[in-house]
């Protein structure tokens, strides 16, 4: 009877350490250093049902503004690819996140490249925004490795075998008051992307392009 209560007990710790669930949310130790500071930041669930961290300036209303400056999304820290995740990859994610994003945008406000452009009597927002990093990580496992852009791949997936795999985007964004220097939103967000074979098929743009896509509508629903 001990011994099969013991057999029982060893049995389920196992579910639980391997049945649970990807994170979906980004954790303390993932912030990159993007954005200056993440004070004040609550889990809060987007208009799609999305889990995401995200601080709104008290009185904050997206109709007070008419234009935005935005660059596109930055890679930060700067990227060091390797054989899962190219130097092609993420200029694909870098371009198509960056589009998708200005495309959002571009519906309400008008959308602008830099401050000289900024049409005299504009009130306007500055949306600073970042791909901060890529994983992929073993599904239905509770512990997942997290890639920074960095340090794009470690070994730690390879003694995993050929388990099937979720991919993870990271994104970080501020929008800033240009009148006030002050910030308005801030948005730490981890992006799940399409599930992978295994530890050994590379990571590619297409792998989260339908997720982008939705996490451009929350914005988009966002700033209506």
């Amino acid at each position: 009877m001990k011994l099969s209560r013991k057999l029982f007990i060893s049995a389920a710790m196992s579910g639980l350490l391997l049945g649970g669930c990807t994170s979906t949310i980004t954790s303390k130790e993932q912030f990159s250093g993007f954005l200056p500071n993440y004070n004040n930041l609550q889990e809060t669930t987007s208009p799609s049902g999305h889990k995401v961290l995200r601080w709104v300036a008290p009185g904050f209303s997206p109709d007070a503004y008419d234009t935005v400056m935005i660059k596109g999304l930055e890679l930060y820290p700067e990227p060091k690819p390797n054989e899962r995740v190219s130097q092609q990859t993420l200029q694909e994610l870098q371009a198509f996140a960056s589009s998708r994003a200005q495309s959002v945008l571009a519906q309400k406000y008008q959308v602008v490249s830099s401050l000289e452009a900024v049409p005299a009597g504009s009130r306007t927002l500055i949306m600073r925004a970042a791909i901060t990093g890529v994983s992929a990580s073993n599904e239905g496992m509770r512990w997942y490795e997290v890639v920074p852009v960095a340090a794009v791949l470690g070994a730690t997936q390879a003694a995993t075998g050929h388990r099937s795999q979720d991919t993870e985007l990271f994104i970080e964004a501020d929008f800033v008051d240009a009148a006030t220097g002050l910030p308005v939103v801030k948005v730490v967000r981890k992006v799940l992307g399409e599930t992978l074979k295994n530890s050994s098929q590379p990571v590619t743009a297409n792998n989260f392009k339908a997720a982008i896509t939705g996490l451009t509508n929350d914005l988009q629903a966002f700033i209506k």
